[in-house]
């Protein structure tokens, strides 16, 4: 689920991160970040669900233009679109769910078929899908289809475990908390690296939903009672942070390169 060894040079053109623990990290609050930032803004902030996904998708749109049309992995403009990416996708679930009263068993279903046709056409053109060599247009594509709708079948997975299923806030977390561990577990033991990434990166989602909501719902509905605002800004402090030092480092190899 990570890799240990140093990039090579003709991995500089790749347009995603190294899969390393700050990944995941980030990842990880990326996804509380989407649930929680999409409750403030709709709720606590007034903009209202439809106000909300306007602005949301349109700030989407323009940072996956600027994404595309970069030549090589930059940090602040990759993780820009994965939160946005994670604030529209808990828009779409929420769409779905609350708007149109779609059973969370049917959406779940619904985005865990669409998810496994855009592999399938992924892998059917692409003969791959590792994110380690995502540097044509096309598999960029492919891509950020598939993180769109890992985010969207993550949130409605989320909730269907935490609220229809009953699970509750804690206890969801910490199931999907366990699932993760267990995916880690086969891969140092030898699994596919590809399949448990991909595996592991569904996870992160329902777990960052679940633990988005522990920490800002109301005691007395089974959460920690932080509110959506505090959670939202904690949580987007630490990403500016591990972001800006991966900016960082990317700059200075991108030197050390230069002098070479």
């Amino acid at each position: 689920m990570n890799t240990l060894t140093m990039p090579s040079t003709s991995n500089w053109l790749n347009k995603v991160p190294e899969v390393t623990l700050s990944f995941w990290v980030i990842k990880i609050m990326s996804t509380t970040v989407g649930e929680t930032g999409a409750d403030f803004l709709a709720v606590n902030a007034g903009f209202g669900q439809s106000m909300t996904r306007t602005v949301m998708g349109a700030l989407l749109a323009v940072a996956l233009i600027i994404q595309l049309r970069t030549r090589r992995y930059t940090p602040w403009i990759y993780w820009l679109s994965v939160v946005l990416v994670s604030v529209v996708g808990t828009q779409i679930t929420d769409l779905l769910t609350d708007g149109l009263g779609v059973s969370l068993y049917v959406s779940t279903s619904a985005f865990a078929v669409a998810l496994a046709g855009i592999f399938a056409v992924w892998f059917w053109v692409e003969r791959t899908l590792s994110i380690h060599e995502i540097f044509t247009r096309r598999r960029e594509l492919f891509y950020w289809s598939a993180i769109l709708c890992t985010f969207a079948l993550g949130t409605a997975a989320g909730d269907l475990a935490t609220e229809a299923i009953a699970l509750g806030f804690t206890w969801g977390a910490m199931s999907f908390g366990i699932l993760i561990a267990i995916t880690y577990a086969v891969w140092r033991m030898g699994g596919n690296a590809v399949l448990t990434f991909w595996i592991g990166y569904i996870l992160t989602r329902p777990f960052g939903a679940a633990l988005g909501d522990l920490l800002t719902q109301a005691k007395a509905y089974g959460g920690l009672g932080m509110g959506a605002m505090w959670t939202s800004a904690l949580f987007l402090t630490v990403i500016v942070m591990l972001v800006a030092v991966a900016q960082f480092s990317v700059g200075n190899r991108m030197n050390a390169q230069a002098v070479e």
